[in-house]
């Protein structure tokens, strides 16, 4: 199975200075997307609060997460990103997606833009 990617880059509000930028892995399974804390940490962004997670293993674990604003496929939305262990690879999650009406095509696992996102 193919999997999708994408450029992302992630960065406190109100500072276009800071940023970390590097390719995403496109996980609709999990909500939030998720950084290496380590490279938040480097950018100044806050933990705000702590949540449980169920991993891929059906472990549940508890990660801080902090809010920050968060830019792929030229469109710009913010949410919540999880304080991931050092060295994990970076997620892109379904909220950002969903947010900014991309989709994945399930049939050759590339991102798509919805004509309109639904407000109904």
């Amino acid at each position: 199975m193919d999997l999708t990617k994408v450029t992302t880059k992630t960065s406190p509000f109100g500072d276009g200075d800071k940023f970390y930028e590097t390719v995403f892995l496109v996980d609709t399974g999990a909500t939030d997307s998720m950084v290496p804390a380590p490279e938040l940490e480097k950018i100044g962004i806050k933990k705000e609060g702590k949540m449980a997670y169920e991993l891929a293993n059906g472990e549940v674990k508890e990660y801080p997460y902090g809010l920050v604003r968060i830019e792929f496929m030229g469109e710009i939305t913010a949410g919540r990103v999880i304080f991931g262990e050092p060295g994990s690879e970076p997620l892109l999650g379904v909220t950002a997606l969903e947010s900014v009406g991309i989709i994945i095509d399930p049939a050759n696992k590339t991102l798509k833009r919805l004509p309109a996102i639904p407000l109904k």
